[in-house]
């Protein structure tokens, strides 16, 4: 039978993942109506800001820093989609006594029970470059819940935490991009998953606290409080982690059964350190199913069997003292070590090529695989007259062994400026590079295929990405943020399976706006 005209165009309306991407298009519409009109509003007299200022509490030193740590960056963003980051501000306060109906939220936060809700949702446009033009829309809810287990039943120094996602949408470095330091730290396969769900107990007055679970990394180590601002991926859990720890290690959006002790021996030093099953997606038994998202969808999986994963780091912060002369910062240095066996890269175990047709095609074995790594965040300046804005730099620098990991070296770092604009304290905006240098084992063995006969091919060296991006903050609990990313040699110059002539991937030019409403 033929189709009636005009029947295609009526079956595109009604798809649902069409009139998901809408509805996420109309969000961020109106919220740019906002922002423009907000940013457009004349800034407040002297008066009012300075009683705006004398009523802040000082961010410097506080328990608010990312990652668990004091607060020394000056410019650490007021929203951001890593769980590292101590997000206040909330849509309830705009909605007055219909932001609690019933007054239930008031009434669990008395018996010790917090609960949040994020929405993020932003358009991704790869305009130029990639492995091809296009869109992708990206939604994520975000639901936590905290238990004060001594509000609730007694319990001194006890605490619950769980953390639930559902994610919805089209990632672009899976679709359009084909890059390592991943566009967006909200892209993953559509799936509704529990990601972080354990217990904490406080000891010896808050000095020493353990906490067993599931858990993920990505909230507690290598966290620079500067770096948060920005939506790429790898300004947060850095490439080299995720791709060379096993399944990206225990990081969104999965998480992994593991144990963490901290101790804070004084208000500036902290050492921490974790063990975690080395594979968060879980074994792949038969072989059929590589990507980890997949293995373990709905984040229920709790795989135990897999070599470990250990992590641990320490970190300094200085100048956090009131009347400090000096600008403070923080320097954290960390490592670590996954057990079990690895494939090299280059040679199997007889010593020949694996680009050598007479190959067994399967890397020799090599024992364990670690990793170093180092930050520091620094405040560089602070307004005189609201010390709560002003400018941070940060830079990260990590290694990893280059014969069994495709990243062997990886360096990013930023500046980021809060409150620059007049009337807009609690806007933020920044610059970051981030730079992954790929390792030599796999350069090699793209030469070597050339040289033994598979024809011409890209061969890999790095990946780098600039992102330039501003947070405006336009009431409590609701922000909008424009971001530019510009990818070089996206994922390290491999070719563009799109290419029947297998060209390299061409640098990428990246546009996105991001919306975020917290509850």
């Amino acid at each position: 039978m033929a189709r009636p005209v005009g029947s295609a165009s009526v079956e595109k309306r009604v798809r649902p993942e069409n009139c998901g991407r809408s509805r996420r298009l109309a969000v961020m519409g109106i919220l740019l109506l906002h922002a423009a009109a907000a940013v457009a509003q004349p800034a407040s007299d002297l008066q009012s800001e300075a009683r705006r200022i004398a009523a802040e509490e000082p961010a410097i030193g506080s328990e608010a820093g990312a990652g668990g740590d004091p607060q020394t960056s000056v410019a650490q963003p007021v929203f951001s989609a890593r769980r590292s980051a101590e997000v206040t501000t909330s849509i309830q306060d705009l909605l007055g006594p219909a932001g609690d109906p019933g007054g239930y939220r008031a009434y669990l936060r008395t018996r010790g029970i917090v609960y949040d809700l994020i929405y993020f949702t932003e358009a991704v446009h790869t305009a130029r470059g990639g492995m091809r033009r296009g869109t992708a829309t990206l939604g994520l809810v975000d639901i936590d819940v905290d238990i004060d287990l001594d509000a609730f039943a007694g319990w001194k120094g006890g605490s619950l935490h769980t953390t639930f996602y559902q994610i919805h949408g089209t990632g672009a470095s899976r679709s359009f991009v084909g890059n390592l330091l991943t566009v967006s730290d909200i892209e993953a396969l559509s799936a509704s998953r529990l990601n972080e769900l354990w217990f904490e107990q406080s000891l010896f007055e808050g000095r020493v606290a353990v906490r067993i679970g599931q858990l993920a990394t990505d909230t507690e180590y290598m966290v620079s409080q500067t770096g948060i601002l920005f939506t790429n991926g790898s300004f947060g859990w850095p490439a080299i982690l995720a791709t060379d720890i096993t399944s990206g290690g225990p990081s969104y959006p999965l998480a992994a059964p593991g144990v963490r002790v901290k101790v804070v021996p004084n208000a500036n030093l902290s050492f921490q350190g974790g063990l975690y099953d080395g594979d968060p997606g879980g074994p792949d038994r038969f072989g059929r199913e590589p990507d980890p998202q997949r293995r373990n969808r709905s984040g229920t999986r709790f795989p135990l069997s897999d070599p470990a994963l250990a992590i641990a780091e320490v970190s300094y912060a200085y100048n956090i003292e009131p009347g400090a002369k000096g600008e403070p910062g923080t320097v954290t240095l960390g490592g670590w070590y996954r057990f079990g066996r690895f494939n090299a890269l280059g040679q199997d175990a007889n010593g020949r090529s694996l680009a050598d047709p007479a190959s067994s095609g399967v890397g020799r074995r090599l024992r364990g695989d670690s990793g170093v790594y180092g930050l520091i965040d620094q405040t560089i300046y602070r307004e005189p007259n609201d010390p709560n804005d002003g400018a941070s730099v940060f830079l990260r620098a990590s290694g990893s062994p280059g014969d069994r990991n495709l990243i062997d070296f990886y360096l990013d770092g930023g500046i980021a400026y809060r409150g620059l604009l007049p009337g807009r304290s609690d806007d933020t905006m920044g610059l970051a590079v981030g730079y992954a240098h790929i390792a030599r084992g796999a350069h090699r063995l793209d030469v070597e295929a050339v040289v033994l006969g598979e024809g011409p091919r890209p061969r890999r060296s790095m990946e780098a990405v600039v992102e330039a991006t501003y947070q405006a903050v336009l009431g409590p609990g609701v922000a909008l943020q424009p971001s530019v990313q510009y990818v070089f040699k996206p994922g390290g110059g491999i070719g563009n399976p799109r290419d029947p002539d297998g060209a390299r991937i061409r640098n990428a030019t990246i546009l996105g706006l991001r919306a975020t409403i917290r509850y």
